[in-house]
């Protein structure tokens, strides 16, 4: 979700600065990200059946070629989508492929001679692919999506305008990007005590129960997950005046639509090039790096290191309440 979040800025910017017209292929789920952004055409990807496998692919290059492209930017770098970008060039059509910086982000990553230092943002290496097409973008207008605009209902979950809506989404694929849940509790215990504040929990179904607790009877906390359909939840989130997240989706959306975003970073680092769009150093916190040098261990979190279990409880509750 993050990796597709992190294109909406850049293809925003694309199709303002230049006479182009793009279809973005991807999940059907995350359609509602190119919502409203003119000359951007959305094809759902139909992985579970009619592109599912080799032959899904070929099916869904023979669906693609009926639009007529010109041009395939491969954004994403993986099997499947090489593989289409390869019935495309035997076409003739002129195809580029994202350029992750893996070489780069291994000597980032790795334990011994570390090379720490900032690497591209992927926001850039995805503008680059354009680029290379023949396509200017200049990502410093800092492009973002226009605020959705809400519903009744949103609009009665966000309450009036005086409150301050902070939202929190304390969960990440990998435990080694998850700030501790007992840490968490004190930062949402302290941020309610303000009745100003209005805090909103973002995530997935099945952390509902862990939800339930940090709410901890708090009426100016409320749990979004189940309630709301994503359209709804993005529209709530292009709403608030802060989201707080682990180095993981939510961060990416937030920063689209221009929230300030802060980011707890764990065993990846900002340095590897995932900082949320447009969002400056300053709002990353990161764990303390002298008591656990071989930070960044991992650039997606999925590596476990003996020794690194409790990084993050390295960054105190009250960093986190002082920078939001």
């Amino acid at each position: 979700m993050g990796d597709v979040a992190m294109t909406v800025p850049v293809i925003r910017s694309l199709v303002e600065q230049n006479d182009v017209r793009v279809t973005v292929v991807s999940r059907p789920f995350f359609e509602p990200f190119f919502k409203d952004i003119k000359n951007v055409d959305f094809f759902p990807v139909d992985l579970q059946n009619r592109h599912k496998g080799f032959f899904g692919l070929y099916r869904l290059f023979q669906d693609l070629k009926k639009l007529k492209v010109d041009y395939i930017a491969d954004l994403h770098n993986v099997l499947r989508s090489k593989i289409v970008g390869v019935f495309f060039a035997f076409s003739g059509k002129k195809t580029v492929v994202l350029d992750k910086g893996r070489k780069e982000k291994k000597a980032l990553t790795r334990a011994e001679n570390k090379v720490l230092k900032p690497l591209k943002p992927m926001h850039q290496r995805y503008a680059a692919v354009f680029e290379k097409l023949g396509f200017a973008v200049d990502l410093s207008k800092n492009n973002f999506v226009k605020n959705q605009k809400p519903s009744a209902e949103i609009q009665q979950k966000k309450g009036e305008f005086f409150q301050k809506n902070i939202g929190i989404a304390p969960f990440a694929q990998y435990d080694t990007k998850t700030y501790p849940l007992d840490l968490m509790q004190q930062v949402i215990d302290k941020l309610s005590e303000n009745q100003e504040n209005k805090i909103f929990l973002f995530g997935g179904k099945t952390d509902l129960p862990s939800f339930k607790k940090l709410q901890n009877n708090h009426q100016n906390v409320v749990i979004t997950t189940g309630k709301l359909s994503f359209e709804q939840e993005l529209q709530l989130i292009s709403h608030l005046d802060v989201m707080l997240s682990m180095d993981s989706g939510n961060a990416h959306i937030a920063a689209m639509y221009g929230v300030k975003t802060i980011v707890l970073f764990g065993a990846t680092h900002p340095f590897l090039g995932f900082m949320p769009f447009g969002q400056p150093f300053e709002n990353a916190i990161l764990p303390d790096l002298k008591k656990y040098p071989k930070l960044p261990t991992s650039v997606y979190g999925n590596k476990r290191v003996e020794g690194y279990q409790d990084v993050m409880r390295s960054i105190s509750p009250e960093v986190i309440i002082s920078k939001i």
